[in-house]
């Protein structure tokens, strides 16, 4: 892992008796300059600066969201929210209530329909009825479709398009042409979005927003009123990277015209396949009842030929990728380029895996992105599109006994930026009242922790001090109290960036 890059000196803290980790001693720790500079057993000799009594609470590791899409997450908190309607009918009626409280032709966007168990099916005419007079666009949960109304497809230059229901990268096109806002707002959104994830103790993002996102971070570092509440990792995408390249970026260090060491350089992302709401993950048996249907195996974004190209081209420069895979044919194919370019990256998602793949990660050096809400999210469809394939899906304990390495996320806005909910779901594999579902792929509280902080694991002297203190030691929290960890506060980089009281 690459250590931070180094930010403005921090004047020195000491932090007075905390627990040093999830089941740790009570100790003091002392800050400065950006690091952990010293840990003595409770009660040890004063520090310099200012000292905060913690009162016993417990210092974990920052945390970090491993799969955000910043802008669609920030843009979709003020957004009509679908999560949870039950039918095509729920949401066109959802969509007509809020359309009578906006001005006249202002577009209205919604976000996070599942449609994979609906009993009917999206479709223009349901939106038509309620809402003629305005663009409508709705965007699914998993970000790969969007439905839209007859003005919105008048707009997009798709008015004789079928139904409205758009797949893949019509709905990435639509989803950027009517759901985005002006830069502006989009940075004043996005730093609300990223003060809210230092709250729940997040230090660091992995941002693969769908844009260009070197020029966009440092157009809001260099605007930003203060340093970014997190770090940020931002991702580049294939039409960016000769750009990138040409920049001298790498992955891991911070552009070299950009101030204040907190944005780093991030991957190159390669989609290769669609997801699993969609019927569009690439996997090597058909979905049931798609005999006749174009794609019964769902969709290969990019040829294998491409995938190792760009790979090879982004390696040979510094740049790792990181491969959108969810199928198990999509993930066999990542892993097969990963074994070819002969570098290390990450997959993203790996949510369906043949048996024979699982020891590959570690074998190659892959991390594995993952997001454990999604599996409880999506157990039912799952149960449905997947069938009698589940066993080896969201296969976390299996990759961590193969020795591969875990990161978690949330890719918001699929799923919240949270990483409480996203280590909750992880450890009990279920949020409702049901049994955990395939419980032998529950990762422990100590596993999901290390998983949510790129591998740390405890706090340690010359440590970066991005830290959160909790107010419960997860080991000994409730799914209850887990799932809405009290965070008393969060340090990046010795600086507080949220503390109560």
């Amino acid at each position: 892992m690459t250590a931070p890059a180094p930010v403005s000196p921090a004047a020195p803290l000491t932090l007075r008796r905390v627990r040093l980790g999830a089941g740790g001693p009570l100790c003091d720790v002392r800050t400065g300059g950006g690091r952990v500079t010293e840990i003595r057993p409770s009660p040890g000799a004063p520090g310099g600066g200012p000292c905060v009594d913690l009162d016993g609470r417990t210092l974990l590791p920052g945390l970090w969201d491993g799969h955000v899409h910043i802008v669609r997450w920030a843009v979709a908190r003020r957004r009509l929210d679908l999560a949870g309607l039950g039918s095509a009918r729920a949401a066109a009626s959802a969509a007509g209530a809020r359309a009578a409280t906006l001005p006249p032709g202002e577009t209205l966007a919604g976000y996070g329909f599942r449609d994979g168990l609906w009993p009917d099916a999206p479709h223009k005419d349901l939106l038509d009825a309620l809402v003629p007079d305005r663009p409508v666009l709705l965007v699914g949960a998993d970000l790969h479709s969007a439905w839209a109304n007859s003005p919105a497809l008048a707009l997009l230059g798709l008015g004789d398009h079928p139904t409205g229901l758009l797949r893949e990268r019509e709905s990435f096109h639509a989803t950027a042409r009517l759901a985005s806002v002006p830069p502006e707002t989009a940075d004043a959104w996005v730093r609300d979005a990223c003060a809210a994830a230092a709250r729940l103790g997040v230090t660091g993002i992995l941002d693969f927003e769908h844009a260009d996102n070197i020029t966009d971070w440092t157009r809001r570092t260099a605007g930003a009123p203060g340093p970014l509440p997190v770090r940020v990792s931002a991702a580049v995408y294939p039409a960016h990277l000769d750009a990138a390249v040409g920049r001298g970026l790498r992955t891991g260090v911070a552009p070299p015209d950009v101030a204040g060491g907190l944005l780093t350089t991030g991957p190159l992302k390669l989609i290769t396949d669609g997801s699993l709401n969609t019927r569009t993950a690439l996997c090597h048996d058909p979905y049931p009842d798609s005999t006749g249907l174009p794609h019964p195996y769902g969709i290969a974004e990019m040829t294998p030929e491409e995938v190792t190209g760009l790979m090879r081209r982004a390696a040979a420069h510094g740049i790792e990728p990181a491969v959108h895979a969810i199928g198990d044919r999509a993930n066999e194919l990542a892993l097969d380029a990963f074994a070819s370019v002969r570098c290390r990256g990450r997959i993203e998602h790996g949510q369906l895996l043949r048996p024979e793949d699982i020891a590959r990660f570690a074998a190659l050096g892959v991390t594995v992105g993952v997001q454990p809400t999604h599996a409880v999210d999506d157990r039912d469809v799952a149960d449905l599109h997947w069938r009698g394939r589940t066993h080896r899906a969201f296969a976390y304990a299996d990759l961590l006994a193969a020795g591969a390495r875990l990161e978690l996320g949330s890719d918001a806005p699929v799923a919240p930026l949270d990483p409480w909910l996203s280590l909750a779901n992880a450890v009990t594999r279920t949020d409702d009242r049901r049994p955990s579902w395939h419980p032998e792929q529950r990762l422990s509280v100590a596993q999901a922790l290390a998983a949510s902080a790129r591998g740390r694991t405890s706090v340690r002297v010359g440590d970066p001090a991005d830290l959160v203190i909790v107010d419960t030691d997860p080991l000994t929290a409730d799914d209850a109290t887990l799932r809405r960890m009290p965070v008393h506060g969060t340090l990046l980089a010795g600086r507080w960036t949220h503390r109560v009281g």
